[in-house]
């Protein structure tokens, strides 16, 4: 089992909430609450992360940043605005759990002798059974 990267830490005064009003069910509360949590980072400028974990943050998860490097995830999931945050804050930390280890670097290898016999054999096989199905006395 892999170890667990060290925890990120980002410092509260760096992450912005607005709030707005949920889509779908919720009666007469949904018009009138403004539940649905949306979370702002403008991670290409922290400093709070290093620079190799902000790279490839921003690489695998460049469709949710905008053009001025701030993140933006949202929700909703709640009918209260606390559980919203704290499933944003959820979602951030998962983001940040998925590009914390840098992945291997792919050594090239090359195929060993015994499987390049097998492959060949297969080859030569497969080219016997085609020149059994030929006509006899046709040779192209």
């Amino acid at each position: 089992m892999a170890a667990r990267p060290a925890r990120i830490a980002i410092p509260i005064r760096e992450i912005r909430f607005q709030y707005a009003r949920s889509s779908g069910a919720g009666g007469q509360n949904v018009n009138k609450v403004a539940t649905k949590a949306i979370l702002r980072w403008p991670v290409a400028q922290t400093r709070a992360v290093p620079a190799a974990l902000r790279d490839r943050f921003l690489e695998r998860y460049r469709r949710r940043i905008t053009r001025d490097g701030e993140l933006v995830l949202s929700s909703q999931r709640f009918r209260d605005r606390g559980r919203n945050v704290a499933d944003c804050y959820e979602k951030l930390g998962e983001m940040l759990e998925a590009v914390a280890v840098a992945p291997k670097k792919r050594r090239a290898t090359r195929p060993t002798g015994g499987s390049r016999e097998r492959r060949l054999d297969g080859k030569r096989r497969r080219s016997e059974v085609k020149q059994g199905r030929r006509r006899p006395g046709s040779d192209e």
